[in-house]
């Protein structure tokens, strides 16, 4: 069982900067893909990124060059590092790890709003 703890969401202005992080259980890099999804008010929940065991990185293009996707060995993390933030961002946003077909867990998510 692998448990996820997102942390990190609140409240920025346009253009402003969030790092959110997610604490993972266990040896979770080494064997599932992870990824940051997020949900805004009456949408459906959407991909943002991923990160494989191997370390290839996806991004949605609506955040490529603003956030970025890494790991945070020592604790053992997931981290979205996000820049130049819009108030289309407004979101809760999810951390996700899963083995296609197999595995599948989610976080509790963490609210993220841009706002002036």
């Amino acid at each position: 069982q692998v448990q996820l703890v997102e942390s990190g969401g609140g409240l920025v202005q346009p253009g402003g900067s969030l790092r959110l992080s997610c604490a993972a259980s266990g040896s979770v890099f080494s064997t599932y893909v992870m990824g940051w999804y997020r949900q805004a008010p009456g949408k459906e929940r959407e991909f943002v990124a991923s990160r494989t065991s191997a370390g290839n990185r996806v991004y949605a293009d609506s955040v490529k060059g603003r956030f970025t996707i890494s790991r945070d060995n020592a604790k053992n993390a997931l981290i979205l590092q996000m820049n130049t933030l819009k108030p289309e961002d407004t979101a809760v946003y999810y951390c996700r790890a899963w083995t296609p077909g197999q595995y599948d867990y989610w976080g509790q998510g963490t609210q993220v709003t841009v706002s002036s």
